[in-house]
């Protein structure tokens, strides 16, 4: 069975860190708190074919809709990111739109195969309910969704490219790891997705700790149109440094790849590390401060928020969507 590496050097995740992290996450208090779930319309997003635009879904999960194609990220529409139905981290802020409302789906981006970002359930539905999407997977993937029926996948490994219609689609390497299980770490490849549609260029960076790769895909793609990037699930710093990136980092990234626009994800919507829920937000706004750049080209949605895109202004704009 392979086993893949990330391409620069990171500090150690696994073993006994792993351990002791569990047990101090075990015993930590902490605070709920709720988010504020916008409202959606979903008539609005099953006619649209004209208006590019974007929703989160939460977590990793979101809805773009760029040159007459819907396209998802990392789609999870359970109630827990976990094999089990009973146990494990559950949803904390409902899905920002349901699964059964979704518009026809052409394409589904998935970045790695954890739980947060991999659902059966979820997957299985949309290969049901959607003939006609078509999956693009890490290298390594491809038989999980055979195994499953899915046969409309297209199995990509870094740097490697497909050309889907009219859209083009590159796996970019990201520093972070893989599994489902004990047995099977780091067995399949994890990634970012470079989407290229319509005259736009969209980064999907996925699951992701900082590291030179971003340096390394602004090299070959910057700039972006958009990108949507991670900013929570990244305390304690000693343990969840390597693969997940803070809010300052997220801010670094957007630097890297010369972003136009960001969008904040990873946040909010499952617990999965110690840093207080509502914090990642917070931390960006200052990072943003911090870095002199403007709060209006690295955003923050509301779970279930639509804004319509406006790539044709010469500076990052948004408006939200109508009915």
């Amino acid at each position: 069975m392979p086993r893949f590496r990330n391409r620069y050097p990171a500090a150690d995740h696994g073993g006994g860190n792993a351990l002791k992290w569990m047990f101090e996450f075990a015993f930590e208090k902490w605070q709920p708190v709720e988010f504020p779930l916008a409202q959606n319309r979903p008539a609005w997003l099953a006619a649209n074919r004209s208006e590019p635009s974007l929703t989160w879904i939460g977590h990793a999960s979101f809805l773009l809709q760029l040159d007459g194609l819907n396209v998802l990220t990392d789609p999870v529409f359970g109630a827990r990111a976990s094999p089990f139905t009973f146990a494990g981290p559950r949803r904390l802020t409902p899905v920002g739109l349901a699964i059964n409302q979704l518009p026809p789906i052409d394409l589904v981006l998935i970045s790695h195969n954890h739980y947060d970002h991999l659902d059966d359930a979820s997957v299985r539905r949309l290969a049901q309910d959607h003939p006609q999407a078509q999956f693009v997977v890490p290298l390594g993937l491809k038989v999980w969704f055979a195994e499953r029926g899915i046969t409309r996948v297209v199995e990509l490994e870094w740097w490697q490219s497909a050309t889907l219609g009219a859209a083009r689609v590159t796996s970019v390497p990201v520093q972070h790891f893989s599994g489902r299980s004990l047995r099977d770490r780091n067995a399949t490849q994890w990634c970012g997705l470079v989407l290229e549609l319509g005259g736009r260029r969209v980064l999907f960076a996925g699951d992701t700790g900082y590291s030179k790769d971003f340096a390394d895909i602004g090299a070959r793609f910057a700039p972006f149109d958009l990108a949507l990037l991670p900013i929570g699930a990244y305390d304690p710093r000693w343990f969840m440094a390597a693969v997940h990136v803070n809010p300052e980092e997220a801010v670094q990234i957007h630097l890297d790849i010369d972003s136009r626009l960001s969008v904040a994800m990873h946040w909010g919507t499952f617990r999965l590390t110690s840093e207080p829920l509502d914090e990642p937000p917070q931390r960006l706004a200052a990072a943003l401060r911090a870095a002199g750049v403007s709060e209006q080209s690295f955003v923050v949605y509301q779970h279930g928020e639509t804004r319509v895109l406006n790539f044709a202004a010469d500076q990052p704009a948004q408006k939200k969507a109508t009915a």
